[in-house]
């Protein structure tokens, strides 16, 4: 018997080619006027966000570009860009972007209407008042932010990232089109793509995972591991992209309802002392947590294994488990997901810190989500593991 569990999503998801084309239309049914445009320079660069300003000006709704996001979300860029979406008296948002973008956006939403700073808001469910509407546009098939109530936003001053956790932080609309993402290289393609497939693989064995989160995530898992590689390869895969960016959509779904795991939990401080992306951070990791957590729960990572393509009838769910990490670690060298080592960080600074590391790591509860509890030990021989994979 399972206890009450709420599931959140946008009120409106768009998907498939050319949604984006859509996007003044559907504005205009809500009756929005003025759009903070939150994305970075080299999308504007490479036409993505013209997409959307011809939609917007075709509707009639104006708009005005705030440019200046051009590494993971910092506290300067959502007071900079809330300044902007005041002093244009703008009425709501539309993230175009990668998980920067639309993290970004979502902190200045609800920034318009809360008191203070970001920062005051560190942690769940700190957030008193719904925010400004935000429409979000992913143009990476990664993240999953634009069905998350999460946000994650570093604060400069002290080097850490903050993860923010609200409903009000869920966006009003996702318009998700696979055409957005053809511009990706492939590094991107499989940074991104492992991180969606780690979304769904730690909502799926998560010990917060319920019946909803439970379908996303093993539909999102098929839909990574039966496309990724071909999207890899051949950006121009429009069948494989939109796989993928269906994955990483539900993949998000999935997460922001259950929980998200060992994987993250470990995956952040090697962001913050070594300045990796996250998604890199992630996919390096995958592998070897997977194959320490499997035994906490083998029925669940055997339905992984099937849901990747894997044929383990006659197999008992123990050794069904394991060819989920075998499947796992394939596809990773399959697209060439660099180690620790090849990411150059140095190994006797990564012995020096993995100590506080595994500290920071436990400290931010996703471990505690874990099907196999770490003890701080076993978190640093995993970080040392990751380094040589």
């Amino acid at each position: 018997m399972t206890t009450p569990r709420t599931f959140l999503i946008p009120p409106t998801v768009i998907t498939g080619c050319g949604a984006s084309e859509k996007a003044g239309e559907e504005v205009r049914k809500l009756g929005f006027k003025k759009c903070l445009i939150v994305t970075d320079e080299v999308l504007i660069k490479l036409g993505i966000v013209d997409v959307i300003t011809k939609s917007l000006s075709e509707h009639k709704i104006e708009f005005v570009l705030f440019d200046k996001v051009f590494t993971e979300p910092t506290v300067e860029f959502v007071a900079e860009g809330l300044s902007v979406y005041r002093q244009n008296q703008c009425d709501f948002l539309m993230a175009v972007g990668g998980g920067s973008a639309i993290d970004t956006a979502k902190a200045i939403s609800v920034m318009v209407t809360n008191k203070g700073s970001i920062e005051d808001y560190k942690g769940l469910n700190k957030i008193e008042i719904k925010g400004s509407p935000l429409i979000a546009v992913p143009t990476t098939a990664g993240t999953g932010s634009e069905v998350t109530i999460f946000t994650i936003i570093t604060d400069t001053r002290t080097d850490v990232k903050m993860l923010i956790g609200s409903p009000f932080l869920m966006p009003y609309m996702a318009v998700v089109d696979p055409l957005l993402t053809l511009s990706m290289p492939p590094s991107i393609t499989a940074a991104t793509g492992i991180d969606a497939l780690t979304h769904a693989i730690e909502a799926y064995v998560s010990v917060k995972a319920q019946p909803m989160s439970d379908l996303f995530a093993l539909s999102a898992i098929k839909l990574l591991a039966g496309n990724l590689r071909q999207a890899w390869a051949n950006g121009n895969n429009i069948e494989s992209r939109e796989g993928t960016m269906l994955g990483a959509l539900q993949a998000g779904i999935a997460f922001s309802n259950s929980s998200v795991a060992l994987v993250h939990g470990m995956a952040r401080p090697i962001g913050a002392y070594f300045h990796v992306a996250h998604g890199v951070s992630n996919a390096a990791l995958l592998g070897v947590v997977t194959e320490f957590s499997l035994m906490g729960n083998p029925d669940r990572y055997a339905r992984i294994a099937r849901a990747m393509g894997e044929q383990i009838d006659g197999l008992t769910p123990m050794e069904g488990a394991y060819v989920a990490a075998e499947s796992i670690k394939k596809l990773i060298k399959d697209i060439k997901i660099p180690s620790l080592e090849k990411l150059g960080i140095e190994k006797k600074k990564l012995h020096q810190l993995a100590p506080k590391m595994a500290e920071d790591a436990i400290a931010s509860g996703s471990p505690s989500n874990n099907p196999r509890q770490a003890t701080k030990e076993e978190i640093v021989e995993l970080y040392m593991l990751a380094y040589e994979q």
